[in-house]
């Protein structure tokens, strides 16, 4: 059973995972479908970390260079529902300032859309 599930909202692709962000198998598949989103046009990718209960280093090396790879094909990525350890590693690794991070995968898909203009 795949610990990775995707799925297309408002235009906007969702990829879930579930499990652990660590060197190895599951998280090179994570990689891979975002990179094969990125490379098949996507442009607006939200990751849902709800049920990551663990991130490495090596983990969050790849979560940078899925942003790097997005930022140069002109794509966007947001991460939504982190839990309290994820945010806390992404703040002390001064990480949080360079990802679009939002409370819920609905307020992310919503991020990407322009300011609405009051009349």
């Amino acid at each position: 059973m795949s610990n990775i599930t995707s799925k297309e909202t408002e235009g906007v692709s969702v990829v879930s995972f579930n499990g652990r962000i660590v060197l190895g198998f599951e998280s090179a598949a994570f990689r891979e479908c975002v990179k094969s989103l990125l490379n098949n046009g996507g442009k607006r990718i939200v990751l849902n970390m709800s049920n990551v209960t663990y991130i490495d280093s090596s983990g969050l090396g790849m979560l940078v260079g899925l942003h790097v790879s997005a930022r140069s094909q002109s794509a966007e990525l947001h991460l939504s529902n982190l839990g309290g350890k994820f945010k806390d590693v992404l703040q002390l690794t001064r990480l949080f300032t360079v990802f679009n991070v939002y409370s819920t995968e609905v307020e992310a898909i919503r991020g990407f859309r322009p300011a609405a203009i009051s009349a």
